[in-house]
């Protein structure tokens, strides 16, 4: 909302009989910068997500589970440049849909989450891991001090 306050106080200043250059050059940047920000915030995350879901239903290969936008869930038996065959139920029936029709590729959603769960394990496991080398490494510090005060007192 402060940046609508600025925009009209800006805006009523450049209007005025005593506008001159510096109000009007405050006036593009202050514009420019808004275009910015927007840029930033709703046109750039928008066209990724767009980018993501292309090559989603690029990568579409025959066996994969699939979503489609109205909620059909089927496994793909044929892939045409733009179209594809699923088949659906237990009575496998086959429906010709559209490539922009589809919204998931649960196969590809399913490797994704199982791939994140193995990293998960690998880096807990290796965690566990250096806990336990350095409890070791504490142990065989705590000997050898005790050792060397075992010596200490020896003498």
């Amino acid at each position: 909302m402060n940046i609508f306050y600025l925009l009209a106080s800006a805006a009523q200043q450049g209007s005025g009989a005593q506008a001159g250059k510096g109000s009007s050059v405050s006036m593009l940047v202050l514009m420019g910068a808004l275009f910015a920000v927007m840029y930033f915030v709703m046109i750039r995350p928008q066209k990724k997500k767009q980018q993501e879901e292309q090559n989603m239903r690029d990568n579409i290969q025959v066996g994969d589970e699939v979503t489609t936008i109205g909620g059909i869930m089927g496994r793909v038996v044929t892939v045409k440049e733009d179209s594809l065959v699923i088949e659906t139920g237990a009575d496998r029936n086959k429906m010709k849909i559209a490539r922009w029709a589809i919204s998931q590729n649960n196969t590809a959603n399913e490797k994704a989450e199982a791939e994140r769960q193995a990293a998960k394990e690998a880096a807990e496991a290796e965690k566990q891991k250096k806990l336990e080398d350095a409890a070791e490494e504490s142990k065989a510090k705590r000997k050898k001090s005790k050792k060397n005060k075992d010596d200490t007192f020896d003498n």
